[in-house]
Protein backbone atom coordinates (compact mmCIF):
# COMPACT_ATOMS: atom_id res chain seq x y z
CA UNK A 1 0.00 0.00 0.00
CA UNK A 2 1.07 3.27 -0.99
CA UNK A 3 0.48 6.92 0.67
CA UNK A 4 -1.27 7.74 -2.07
CA UNK A 5 -3.13 4.65 -1.88
CA UNK A 6 -4.28 5.14 1.83
CA UNK A 7 -5.00 8.53 0.70
CA UNK A 8 -7.49 7.86 -1.72
CA UNK A 9 -9.07 4.79 0.12
CA UNK A 10 -9.36 7.45 3.03
CA UNK A 11 -10.76 10.42 1.04
CA UNK A 12 -13.49 7.27 -0.17
CA UNK A 13 -14.35 6.40 3.74
CA UNK A 14 -14.71 10.57 4.47
CA UNK A 15 -16.66 11.35 1.69
CA UNK A 16 -19.17 7.98 2.80
CA UNK A 17 -19.17 9.02 6.52
CA UNK A 18 -20.39 12.66 5.32
CA UNK A 19 -22.73 11.03 2.95
CA UNK A 20 -25.97 13.84 3.51
CA UNK A 21 -28.39 10.43 4.88
CA UNK A 22 -25.47 9.66 7.35
CA UNK A 23 -24.78 8.96 10.82
CA UNK A 24 -23.53 12.27 11.58
CA UNK A 25 -27.08 13.66 9.86
CA UNK A 26 -28.69 11.39 12.09
CA UNK A 27 -30.84 13.83 15.23
CA UNK A 28 -32.02 11.66 17.29
CA UNK A 29 -32.57 8.27 18.43
CA UNK A 30 -35.94 7.04 19.53
CA UNK A 31 -37.20 3.58 20.72
CA UNK A 32 -40.34 2.46 20.01
CA UNK A 33 -42.99 0.82 22.32
CA UNK A 34 -46.85 0.08 22.11
CA UNK A 35 -47.56 3.63 23.14
CA UNK A 36 -47.70 5.90 19.85
CA UNK A 37 -45.10 8.41 20.14
CA UNK A 38 -44.50 11.59 18.32
CA UNK A 39 -41.05 12.77 17.70
CA UNK A 40 -40.11 16.41 17.05
CA UNK A 41 -37.83 15.56 14.10
CA UNK A 42 -40.57 12.87 12.06
CA UNK A 43 -43.60 13.50 10.90
CA UNK A 44 -46.51 10.99 13.00
CA UNK A 45 -47.43 8.94 15.60
CA UNK A 46 -44.98 5.65 16.05
CA UNK A 47 -45.86 2.55 17.51
CA UNK A 48 -44.49 -1.04 17.58
CA UNK A 49 -45.93 -4.51 18.36
CA UNK A 50 -46.31 -8.16 17.94
CA UNK A 51 -47.07 -7.20 14.46
CA UNK A 52 -43.75 -4.58 14.07
CA UNK A 53 -43.71 -1.08 13.57
CA UNK A 54 -46.57 1.36 12.50
CA UNK A 55 -47.22 4.94 11.91
CA UNK A 56 -50.09 6.84 12.01
CA UNK A 57 -49.73 9.72 9.60
CA UNK A 58 -52.41 12.68 9.84
CA UNK A 59 -53.57 15.23 7.60
CA UNK A 60 -50.65 17.05 5.70
CA UNK A 61 -48.26 14.73 6.55
CA UNK A 62 -46.40 11.87 4.27
CA UNK A 63 -43.30 9.25 3.52
CA UNK A 64 -42.05 8.32 0.59
CA UNK A 65 -41.32 4.04 0.73
CA UNK A 66 -40.26 2.87 -2.18
CA UNK A 67 -40.80 5.67 -4.52
CA UNK A 68 -44.51 5.76 -3.38
CA UNK A 69 -46.18 8.58 -1.19
CA UNK A 70 -47.54 7.37 2.00
CA UNK A 71 -50.42 8.89 4.19
CA UNK A 72 -52.34 7.50 6.78
CA UNK A 73 -51.68 4.40 9.04
CA UNK A 74 -48.51 2.39 7.99
CA UNK A 75 -47.03 -0.90 9.00
CA UNK A 76 -43.91 -1.32 8.32
CA UNK A 77 -44.28 -4.93 9.68
CA UNK A 78 -41.92 -6.91 11.79
CA UNK A 79 -38.59 -6.13 11.11
CA UNK A 80 -35.26 -8.59 11.42
CA UNK A 81 -32.31 -8.02 13.85
CA UNK A 82 -29.57 -5.21 12.13
CA UNK A 83 -32.24 -4.76 9.21
CA UNK A 84 -34.42 -1.37 8.10
CA UNK A 85 -36.00 0.32 6.17
CA UNK A 86 -35.75 4.18 5.20
CA UNK A 87 -38.68 6.20 4.57
CA UNK A 88 -38.21 9.76 2.45
CA UNK A 89 -39.39 12.28 4.20
CA UNK A 90 -38.24 15.80 2.26
CA UNK A 91 -34.78 16.44 2.32
CA UNK A 92 -34.51 14.11 4.99
CA UNK A 93 -35.12 10.16 5.62
CA UNK A 94 -36.70 8.56 8.70
CA UNK A 95 -34.57 5.03 8.99
CA UNK A 96 -36.43 2.35 10.65
CA UNK A 97 -34.98 -0.42 12.06
CA UNK A 98 -34.24 -3.14 14.87
CA UNK A 99 -31.45 -3.00 16.79
CA UNK A 100 -30.48 -4.95 19.92
CA UNK A 101 -34.13 -6.42 19.80
CA UNK A 102 -35.63 -3.05 20.10
CA UNK A 103 -37.40 -1.12 17.37
CA UNK A 104 -36.26 2.25 16.48
CA UNK A 105 -36.82 5.06 14.38
CA UNK A 106 -33.66 7.40 13.57
CA UNK A 107 -34.44 10.78 11.74
CA UNK A 108 -31.40 11.68 9.41
CA UNK A 109 -31.34 15.10 7.95
CA UNK A 110 -28.99 16.81 5.65
CA UNK A 111 -28.89 20.18 7.41
CA UNK A 112 -27.85 19.18 11.05
CA UNK A 113 -24.65 20.75 12.50
CA UNK A 114 -23.07 17.58 13.16
CA UNK A 115 -22.72 16.65 9.44
CA UNK A 116 -22.45 20.21 8.30
CA UNK A 117 -19.52 21.61 10.42
CA UNK A 118 -17.66 18.23 10.43
CA UNK A 119 -13.91 19.41 9.87
CA UNK A 120 -12.71 15.53 9.27
CA UNK A 121 -10.95 12.95 11.70
CA UNK A 122 -7.23 13.10 12.29
CA UNK A 123 -5.41 10.00 11.69
CA UNK A 124 -1.62 8.53 12.43
CA UNK A 125 0.65 8.71 8.85
CA UNK A 126 0.05 5.32 7.14
CA UNK A 127 3.50 3.30 7.43
CA UNK A 128 4.06 -0.15 6.07
CA UNK A 129 4.92 -1.49 10.03
CA UNK A 130 1.07 -1.69 10.66
CA UNK A 131 0.76 -3.99 8.03
CA UNK A 132 0.49 -7.39 9.22
CA UNK A 133 0.39 -11.18 7.83
CA UNK A 134 -1.98 -12.75 10.11
CA UNK A 135 -3.50 -16.54 10.04
CA UNK A 136 -7.18 -17.52 10.13
CA UNK A 137 -8.01 -20.32 12.31
CA UNK A 138 -11.91 -21.08 12.32
CA UNK A 139 -13.35 -22.18 15.50
CA UNK A 140 -14.88 -26.06 14.82
CA UNK A 141 -18.38 -24.58 14.64
CA UNK A 142 -19.42 -20.88 14.59
CA UNK A 143 -20.09 -19.50 17.97
CA UNK A 144 -22.46 -17.15 19.11
CA UNK A 145 -20.89 -13.96 20.57
CA UNK A 146 -22.82 -11.29 22.78
CA UNK A 147 -21.51 -8.03 22.95
CA UNK A 148 -22.32 -4.77 24.27
CA UNK A 149 -23.46 -1.75 22.56
CA UNK A 150 -22.74 1.99 23.11
CA UNK A 151 -26.27 2.50 24.48
CA UNK A 152 -26.65 1.15 28.26
CA UNK A 153 -28.84 -1.99 28.54
CA UNK A 154 -27.92 -2.90 24.51
CA UNK A 155 -26.69 -5.93 23.37
CA UNK A 156 -25.90 -7.12 20.11
CA UNK A 157 -24.85 -10.75 19.08
CA UNK A 158 -23.12 -11.71 15.79
CA UNK A 159 -22.04 -14.74 14.73
CA UNK A 160 -18.26 -15.67 15.14
CA UNK A 161 -16.46 -18.37 12.27
CA UNK A 162 -13.28 -17.82 13.93
CA UNK A 163 -9.93 -15.91 14.99
CA UNK A 164 -6.95 -14.52 13.06
CA UNK A 165 -3.84 -14.84 14.89
CA UNK A 166 -0.86 -12.33 14.13
CA UNK A 167 2.21 -10.68 15.87
CA UNK A 168 2.43 -6.79 16.89
CA UNK A 169 5.64 -5.41 18.13
CA UNK A 170 6.86 -8.85 18.85
CA UNK A 171 3.88 -9.80 21.10
CA UNK A 172 2.02 -12.64 19.58
CA UNK A 173 -2.36 -11.69 19.53
CA UNK A 174 -5.66 -12.83 18.37
CA UNK A 175 -8.82 -10.99 17.39
CA UNK A 176 -11.87 -12.56 17.66
CA UNK A 177 -13.29 -12.08 14.07
CA UNK A 178 -17.32 -11.66 12.64
CA UNK A 179 -18.41 -12.08 9.26
CA UNK A 180 -18.15 -9.39 7.11
CA UNK A 181 -20.86 -7.63 4.25
CA UNK A 182 -18.79 -9.53 1.32
CA UNK A 183 -18.80 -13.40 1.94
CA UNK A 184 -16.16 -14.77 3.43
CA UNK A 185 -14.41 -11.27 4.60
CA UNK A 186 -14.47 -10.19 8.16
CA UNK A 187 -14.48 -7.51 10.65
CA UNK A 188 -12.74 -7.40 14.17
CA UNK A 189 -14.17 -4.74 16.34
CA UNK A 190 -10.99 -3.92 19.15
CA UNK A 191 -9.27 -1.62 21.49
CA UNK A 192 -5.79 -1.53 22.27
CA UNK A 193 -3.18 0.79 24.49
CA UNK A 194 -4.03 3.99 22.50
CA UNK A 195 -7.69 3.42 22.75
CA UNK A 196 -8.69 6.52 25.55
CA UNK A 197 -5.57 8.64 24.65
CA UNK A 198 -4.78 9.39 21.23
CA UNK A 199 -8.38 6.98 19.76
CA UNK A 200 -11.89 6.67 20.50
CA UNK A 201 -11.89 5.08 23.90
CA UNK A 202 -14.67 2.17 23.33
CA UNK A 203 -13.90 0.90 20.17
CA UNK A 204 -12.29 0.89 16.43
CA UNK A 205 -12.86 -1.44 13.85
CA UNK A 206 -10.71 -3.29 11.34
CA UNK A 207 -11.82 -4.77 7.87
CA UNK A 208 -10.05 -7.75 7.01
CA UNK A 209 -10.29 -9.31 3.42
CA UNK A 210 -11.12 -13.41 2.62
CA UNK A 211 -8.06 -15.55 3.48
CA UNK A 212 -5.80 -17.24 1.00
CA UNK A 213 -6.33 -21.04 0.75
CA UNK A 214 -3.76 -21.72 3.62
CA UNK A 215 -5.40 -18.98 6.14
CA UNK A 216 -2.99 -16.35 5.35
CA UNK A 217 -4.87 -12.71 5.90
CA UNK A 218 -3.42 -9.06 5.73
CA UNK A 219 -4.64 -6.96 9.10
CA UNK A 220 -3.67 -3.01 7.98
CA UNK A 221 -4.19 -1.31 10.82
CA UNK A 222 -3.64 1.72 8.93
CA UNK A 223 -7.48 1.37 7.92
CA UNK A 224 -8.89 1.27 11.81
CA UNK A 225 -11.73 3.16 11.70
CA UNK A 226 -13.82 4.99 14.10
CA UNK A 227 -17.55 3.55 14.36
CA UNK A 228 -20.60 6.11 14.42
CA UNK A 229 -21.01 5.64 18.31
CA UNK A 230 -16.97 8.00 17.90
CA UNK A 231 -19.42 11.09 16.43
CA UNK A 232 -22.66 10.71 17.73
CA UNK A 233 -24.78 9.75 20.87
CA UNK A 234 -27.19 8.38 18.45
CA UNK A 235 -25.64 5.34 17.60
CA UNK A 236 -25.89 1.64 18.74
CA UNK A 237 -22.73 0.32 17.81
CA UNK A 238 -21.78 -2.64 19.47
CA UNK A 239 -19.02 -3.11 21.36
CA UNK A 240 -15.71 -5.18 21.06
CA UNK A 241 -15.39 -8.92 22.62
CA UNK A 242 -13.64 -8.67 26.08
CA UNK A 243 -10.88 -10.78 24.76
CA UNK A 244 -10.37 -8.36 21.23
CA UNK A 245 -8.25 -5.95 23.81
CA UNK A 246 -5.25 -6.00 22.54
CA UNK A 247 -2.04 -5.31 25.55
CA UNK A 248 -0.38 -2.86 22.45
CA UNK A 249 -0.24 0.61 21.58
CA UNK A 250 -1.67 0.04 18.03
CA UNK A 251 -0.38 3.53 16.69
CA UNK A 252 -2.33 3.46 13.05
CA UNK A 253 -5.99 4.65 12.06
CA UNK A 254 -7.89 6.84 12.75
CA UNK A 255 -7.49 9.02 15.71
CA UNK A 256 -9.65 10.51 18.07
CA UNK A 257 -12.74 12.86 16.28
CA UNK A 258 -12.09 16.57 17.23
Amino acid sequence: MTKQTWAEWHAAHEENRADRHGFLAVTSLNFLNETPQRFTDAPGEWSTGPGGVVVDLTDGESLTIDGAEVTGRHEFGVLPERGGVTAGYGEAVIEVAKRGGFDIVRPRHPDHSLRTEYKGTPTYEPTEKWELGGRYVPFDEPRQITVGAAVEGLEHVYESPGRVEFEALGTPLALTVFNGHTPGTFFALFTDETSGVTTYAANRSLAIAAPGPDGSVVLDFNKATNLPCAYTEFATCPLPPAENKLPVAVEAGEKTPV
